[in-house]
């Protein structure tokens, strides 16, 4: 498993923890010991990256995620979403691909066969919409 995905998946387990309890993935992360945080640099970006841009990729996700709301949505597939979608938009250097291919492999292994297809579904979307979007 490369960095960059055991990265991706530790922030999940922060975003998917801090979904639950109503809390904050920072805060969440802050008080962890430094030793229990492997991939800390990238999991850092992905969950600062999130908490600034939650509500315009709330919204996206919103907009784009047809026939489900925020709060019906399975929530590792919302915190998949987010983190794809900070990448995508946010994380420059990062092809287009690698992002919506990681979390769609992320989501076949811990989430529903279905969850992967309507995750890729949804970034497909994105992408293609990208260039007009003003963020």
């Amino acid at each position: 498993m490369s960095a960059r995905r055991k990265a991706r998946k530790r922030a999940l387990d922060f975003l998917y923890e801090a979904d639950i309890r109503g809390a904050s993935a920072l805060d969440l992360l802050a008080v962890r010991p430094p030793e229990e945080l492997s991939q800390g640099e990238y999991v850092m970006e992905l969950l600062v990256g999130v908490a600034e841009h939650h509500s315009k990729i709330d919204e996206l996700i919103t907009t784009y995620a047809q026939g489900w709301d925020m709060d019906r949505m399975p929530v590792i597939d919302r915190n998949i979403l987010r983190i794809a979608l900070f990448e995508l938009l946010w994380v420059d250097g990062l092809d287009d691909q690698i992002a919506v291919s990681e979390a769609v492999e992320i989501a076949t292994e811990l989430s529903t066969d279905d969850s992967a297809k309507y995750i890729n579904g949804v970034l497909g979307r994105i992408v293609i919409l990208k260039p007009s979007f003003a963020l």
